[in-house]
């Protein structure tokens, strides 16, 4: 099963307000396991940055002057995406400007019933509990120090490594078909350990038998060899 774990980066809260996104990263798992297989890009929203939004994750006009807009990446996205299930954060929110984006720039939109939303998952599993990614790094011993400002690609790492502690750890199954690489259905993947079907022969020969056989008569009937369990 490929998934992709994803955060965005935004000038703000709406994208009927003029607010565009500014940074995508993206995180793929196949199996719930990290393949090391990321998708990080940063695009000119073609509007200036909002002081709010700059407090936040630090992008700022300047640097983003040279990026590309995102009809120039758009279909780069797409294709990294293929049709893997979405997991994202606060899904509502991203799925509503990338869809934005996609359609802006004539691509076709993502489905909403792609995305798993983790902060719907965390609540269901925590209620009352804060479900924010910073308050579940705490819960998980997730390590976020590098979290000094949000980060598309970062974030979603983070939230790579929260998601799959929701699930309930790296392997939840414990199969070899959580390891990265193994197709699904492959007898590789479908391995479990089974008894032989026929007792390996015995590595001793007769005359080792009988030798045997000899010390232990010699012993008497105390001999542990000579008791059943």
């Amino acid at each position: 099963m490929r998934e992709i774990v994803l955060d965005t980066e935004t000038t703000g809260f709406e994208p009927s307000d003029g607010h565009r996104i500014v940074e995508i990263g993206a995180v793929e798992l196949l199996n719930h396991m990290p393949t090391g297989r990321t998708y990080h890009q940063y695009i000119n929203p073609e509007r200036p940055m909002p002081t709010e939004a700059f407090e936040v994750h630090g992008l700022g006009d300047e640097f983003l002057r040279d990026k590309p807009v995102f009809a120039a990446v758009g279909r780069d996205f797409l294709d990294f995406v293929g049709e893997a299930r979405l997991v994202i954060h606060n899904a509502a929110f991203d799925m509503k400007f990338l869809n934005f984006e996609l359609g802006r720039a004539n691509l076709p939109r993502l489905p909403l019933d792609r995305a798993l939303d983790t902060l719907a998952l965390a609540r269901q599993k925590f209620p009352g509990s804060p479900a924010t990614l910073d308050a579940l790094c705490r819960r998980f011993g997730v390590d976020n120090s590098a979290r000094e400002k949000h980060g598309a690609l970062l974030d979603s790492e983070i939230l790579a490594e929260v998601y799959l502690e929701l699930l309930g750890g790296r392997q939840p199954d414990f199969g070899l078909a959580t390891v990265a690489g193994l197709r699904p259905g492959s007898p590789e993947a479908e391995w479990r350990p089974r008894p032989r079907p026929h007792p390996l022969p015995p590595r001793i020969t007769e005359e080792e038998a009988a030798a045997h056989a000899a010390f232990v008569a010699k012993l008497g009937d105390g001999a542990i060899w000579l008791k059943r369990a």
